[in-house]
Order: C-alpha cells, then structure tokens, then sequence
C-alpha cells in the first residue's frame, strides 16, 4: 500500500510539474501532504514535513547566503576578467559558445556546488546567448550537463554518499571511475558542439546571423550603476577571499552554512564597507535568495513527508523484490542505465542511504561486489540528473537565472543527460569497472 501511494506520489508530482498544471511550490506540498492524509497519517503529517524542512535548513541557508555571497563578487567584478577572456575565445560562433559554456560550467563546479556553477556560468554567458538570439533553454542544458557529470567528483554529494552508505573509502568507489568521468565529459563537449552547430543552422537559416562578424569579440557593456559598483582594484582580495570560504566549506573545517555566511559579511565590508551600499547589495539579491528558500523549504516538506511515512522505503524495497537470479549478474549495468531517471525519483539521501543499500545487498547474496553498485549509482543519480530532477533546489536556481520553465527544461535536457549516463555505463563496462 505504500510503495503504491509512494509511486502515485511521485507520478502526480514530476507530472504536474512537467506539464506545469502546477507551479513547483504548490505541487511539493499539496501533492505529498494529500497523499500522507490518504495514508491515514493525519497529523503525524504536518510533524513529517517540520522534519523535513529542519534536514533542509542548514542547506537553506547555505543557498541563501551563497546567492548573495557570490552576488556581492560579481556587482563587485571578480569574474570579469575570466568572462572576459573566455568571451574572447569564442567570438561569436554559437559552436565556440556552447564548448565555452561547458568549460566554464565544468571549471567552476569543481567546488562541487550546482548553486555555484550556476550563478557564475550563466550570467556571464546569458548576455551572448541573447545577443545571437540563442535559445536559452540550450545553456541551461549545456550547463546541467557539464555540471552533472563534474559532480562525480569525490568531494561531490552523490559520491561521498555511496561510500559511506557502503561503509568504504571514497577513493574505492570514485578512482576506478576517473576514466569514466573522463569520457563523460568528452561527451558533454561533444554534444555541446553539435548544439553550438545546430544553432549556427538554424540561426543562418533564419537570417540572424546576417551582419554579424564572426570573429567580432562580445564586450559586455556596463551601465553607469554596474560601474560603480566594481571594485577592480580588489580583484586579487575577492579572489583570495572566494578560495578561502570554498575552502573552508569542501575541507569540512567549517560548515557550508557558516562559510557562506562570514564570507558575505566579508564579502561586504571590503567591497561597500558604507551601510547603506552594504543594504542596498542585500536588497539587490533578496529576491532570488527568497525564491530559493522557499522553494528548498518545499522540498524539505516533500522529503519529510516520504522519508518520515516510510513511502519511499516500502518504494525501494518493493523494487529489490523483482530482481531475479537470472539477472543478478546485470545489475550495476542495469543500475547505471537507470541512474539518471533515479534522480527524478529519490532525493539523494533517499536513495543512497535508502535504496541503494538494499539493492547492494541483494547484488551480494548473488556474490557481486556491492561497491559496483555504488560506481554504476554515481553515474546518474543526483550527478548527470540533479540538474533535472524537482528534488533539487540547484535546478530551480538554473531554470530561474536562465528565464526557462521546468517543463521545458527537462522535455529538452533529459534526453541529453540520459545519454551522458548511457555512455559513461558503457564506458564502465568497456574499461572493466562494472561487470556485465
């Protein structure tokens, strides 16, 4: 009955959401409170989403100080120089663009962090796209992609998840997967490209592209107000001050939440040490960071309801049940293919602390090595499909700065994304990381 309502659950929601019947807030509370009160849970119900939104918290405000934090950087001009050089390279060849647009994506996310990647690629690359009249549904997959595929990183969520949900060292789980990883991101690229051609087509085609130099450099034009707030005689000092709050967050010496926090404060003293420019930088961010939170506190709800129902582990655990001896043997493929749509199903806790230990488990009564299953997870779930998956705050902060609906993300990313997956658990079989 629960696994049912469990399934239900999710099919109403990633439904509702697709075919935007309903905006993301309202479907993840409504549809996940409904369904607890069918369950007989009554008000248990409203204790599940408190749970829920105190697990969210801390992350909350990680997000809510990292959009300001890195809001602060940019009004100040700490990636200008980077922006610029990158737009220097690529001119104006939409095939260049979508390569530069995965570099960049793929450098910044080295942190880790989708909210980072996300708020440094694309503003800086928005203003090009829409001066060639690209489509920005096209960056925001470019992004997804090269970000998901860098989140395999060991430092990453997903990855530190799998092994200490399999009790073993996070280097026996991600080094067998660097050369995986590796081609991963050879294919992002390439899919990039084609993109970067298939814009050039349809572009040329339709005549937007007349009169346009294609060697010209794109210099972004600042208004009087942009000017003023730069700061490029601190450039050395922002970057300093950016590496130590990343720092500081990935070592794990101060918690995310926290680093984000000093570093704002910081952030503004150096930069607009006058009161009144620190509250005009806080008003300037305050509604990008207020739509994050409540979403992210939605989620929270969603989360609480189907972790704390038991919906999402009677859901697991009736999936282990199908398994059979004959295809035991299959499994970690069978488990990176399907990895990538996993993500639109379980939140990551959900499925690395609630799903995969089960399906480890019963690979290893049939005398598989259960960390296979834990390489084959990281393939997709929550790495190539966080950046599609309504589960993560990281794709509402994409699909908001790129001007894109959901819907229309996930109906023109997800093909690209699976495919990813699909090469990289290729990949993993060919080089012998995954046993077939």
């Amino acid at each position: 009955m629960l696994a049912l309502l469990g399934l239900g659950t999710i099919v109403l929601l990633l439904a509702s959401i697709m075919t935007n019947k309903l905006s993301p807030l309202v479907a993840l509370i409504t549809i996940p409170l409904i369904a607890a009160l069918i369950g007989g849970f009554g008000l248990e119900s409203a204790g599940f989403m408190v749970k829920g939104i105190k697990s969210i918290a801390p992350v909350a405000t990680m997000f809510v100080f990292a959009i300001v934090f890195f809001g602060i950087l940019s009004d100040a001009g700490m990636m200008d120089p980077i922006i610029d050089r990158i737009l220097k390279v690529v001119g104006m060849r939409p095939s260049r663009i979508t390569v530069g647009t995965a570099l960049l994506a793929t450098i910044v996310h080295l942190d880790g962090s989708g909210a980072v990647t996300f708020l440094v690629t694309i503003p800086a690359m928005l203003p090009l796209y829409d001066r060639l009249k690209m489509r920005r549904v096209v960056l925001a997959a470019i992004a997804a992609m090269a970000a998901g595929t860098a989140n395999m990183l060991p430092w990453g969520g997903p990855t530190l998840r799998a092994a200490a949900s399999l009790h073993v060292n996070v280097t026996d789980v991600f080094n067998p997967m660097i050369g995986v990883q590796i081609i991963g991101l050879l294919a992002v690229f390439a899919i990039a490209y084609v993109l970067g051609l298939r814009e050039e087509k349809r572009l040329g085609a339709s005549g937007e592209m007349d009169g346009i130099d294609r060697t010209e450099v794109h210099t972004r034009e600042l208004t009087d107000d942009e000017q003023a707030l730069r700061r490029p005689k601190l450039f050395l000092v922002n970057v300093a001050l950016t590496l130590a709050v990343l720092g500081a967050m990935i070592s794990g010496l101060v918690p995310a939440a926290v680093s984000f926090m000093l570093g704002t404060v910081i952030a503004l003293l150096v930069n607009y040490p006058k009161p009144g420019d620190q509250k005009n930088r806080i008003d300037a961010h305050a509604k990008a960071a207020l739509m994050m939170a409540t979403i992210l506190f939605a989620a929270g709800a969603f989360t609480g309801i189907m972790r704390e129902s038991g919906m999402l582990t009677a859901m697991a655990q009736t999936a282990a049940g199908f398994v059979s001896e004959d295809f035991a043997t299959h499994m970690p493929v069978m488990v990176g293919m399907l990895s990538m749509p996993l993500s639109l199903l379980f939140d990551p806790d959900s499925y690395y602390f609630g799903v995969m230990p089960v399906i480890a488990e019963v690979y290893q009564t049939f005398g598989g090595n259960p960390i296979a299953i834990g390489q084959a997870s990281i393939i997709g779930q929550m790495t190539t499909g966080f950046p599609v998956s309504p589960l993560t705050a990281s794709t509402f902060l994409l699909i908001g700065l790129s001007g894109v609906s959901l819907g229309e993300h996930q109906r023109f990313t997800i093909p690209l994304v699976f495919a990813v997956s699909v090469i990289m658990t290729v990949a993993a079989v060919i080089l012998g990381v995954l046993p077939f």
